[in-house]
C-alpha cells in the first residue's frame, strides 16, 4: 500500500508517524507533500521522510491520498491536486467544514473519507470520528479504520452531519478537560499549595479518575455517587454545581462549538 500525505502540519505528521510506528506501512511507501521549505528540519518528521515541495505525478501511484491542510488553503491547492488524483484512489480529508459532495466535485473523485481527529492523536491516544461516501466498500472502510486506529481509537458514522458534532465533542473536548483542570489548579493554589504541587494534585486526580472509569463498567453518575457520601464534602460541591446549572452550561458550550463548526463549513467557498 502506498500513501500520499498532502500537508505536514500536526495531523499530517501524526498520521505519517502513526502509520510507520505501527508497522502498518513502510517509510518508503509514504509520500509527503508540504509547501514549507523549512520542513526538512521539522522535529515532527521523526522518521526523516523525504519531503516534496510541489505536487507531482507520483501521487497517481498511491492507493490513499490524505489531505491534511487548513480548510482555507484547500482552494489554492485543489486545482493542482485534481490533476493527479483518480477514481481508483481513496481521498481522506482531515479538513473541517468541507463536505464530501464538495470534495467529490472539486477533485473529480468518488471515494471520499471525512475525518475529525483530536489533539491526543499525537501521542497515540486520539479519538477520530469518520464517515465515507457510499462508493467505499467494506474492505476499504476496514483499511481506513485500521490506519486511523494507529493514532488511537475511531468511530465510523454513516451520517455526515455528525462530523460537526464530533468536532464539538471530541475535537474540542481536550480543551474542556484542561479548562476544568485549570479551575481545580487555581483553587488549590488559593489554598496555599505551590503551583507545581497544585498541578500534580490535579493531574494525578484526573489521570486516576480516568483509570477508574476505564477499568470498570460503571457510569459517570455511578462514580459520582461512589465518591460522594451523605453530608460530605463532595456532596456539597456537586450540590452547588447543580444549583448553578453548571452541567447545562457546559452542554450549551458544546452546542456553541457545534454551531460554530457548522457556520465555518458554510463560509468555506
Amino acid at each position: 500500500m502506498r500513501i500520499a500525505i498532502v500537508g505536514m502540519g500536526n495531523m499530517g505528521s501524526t498520521f505519517a508517524n502513526g502509520f510507520i510506528n505501527s508497522r502498518f506501512i513502510s517509510p518508503t511507501d509514504v509520500l509527503i507533500y508540504t509547501r514549507s521549505q523549512s520542513a526538512s528540519e521539522d522535529s515532527r518528521n521523526v522518521h526523516k521522510l523525504s519531503y516534496r515541495y510541489k505536487l507531482d505525478s507520483d501521487i497517481k501511484t498511491c492507493d490513499i491520498v490524505i489531505v491534511a491542510v487548513k480548510p482555507q488553503d484547500f482552494t489554492t491547492l485543489v486545482g493542482d491536486l485534481r490533476q493527479y488524483v483518480h477514481q481508483e484512489q481513496i481521498v481522506v480529508s482531515v479538513m473541517a467544514g468541507i463536505s464530501i459532495d464538495r470534495l467529490k466535485q472539486d477533485l473529480g473523485v468518488d471515494k471520499i473519507v471525512r475525518s475529525m481527529p483530536n489533539l491526543p492523536t499525537q501521542i497515540g491516544r486520539g479519538m477520530t470520528v469518520f464517515t465515507a461516501s457510499e462508493e467505499l466498500d467494506r474492505k476499504e472502510l476496514f483499511i481506513i479504520q485500521n490506519l486511523i486506529n494507529t493514532t488511537g481509537k475511531s468511530v465510523y458514522v454513516s451520517e455526515e452531519n455528525k462530523i460537526d458534532a464530533a468536532t464539538a465533542v471530541s475535537g474540542s473536548g481536550p480543551a474542556y478537560v484542561f479548562y476544568f483542570m485549570e479551575a481545580m489548579i487555581k483553587a488549590a493554589i488559593s489554598y496555599g499549595f505551590e503551583p507545581s504541587q497544585a498541578e500534580l494534585l490535579v493531574k494525578q486526580t484526573i489521570s486516576g479518575a480516568l483509570g477508574l472509569y476505564e477499568a470498570n463498567s460503571l457510569s459517570t453518575q455511578d462514580w459520582i455517587a461512589k465518591v460522594s457520601s451523605k453530608g460530605g464534602t463532595t456532596e456539597q460541591a456537586i450540590k452547588y454545581f447543580n444549583e448553578q446549572d453548571v452541567m447545562q452550561k457546559l452542554i450549551e458550550g458544546v452546542n456553541k462549538a457545534k454551531a460554530q463548526s457548522e457556520f465555518l463549513g458554510k463560509q468555506i467557498k
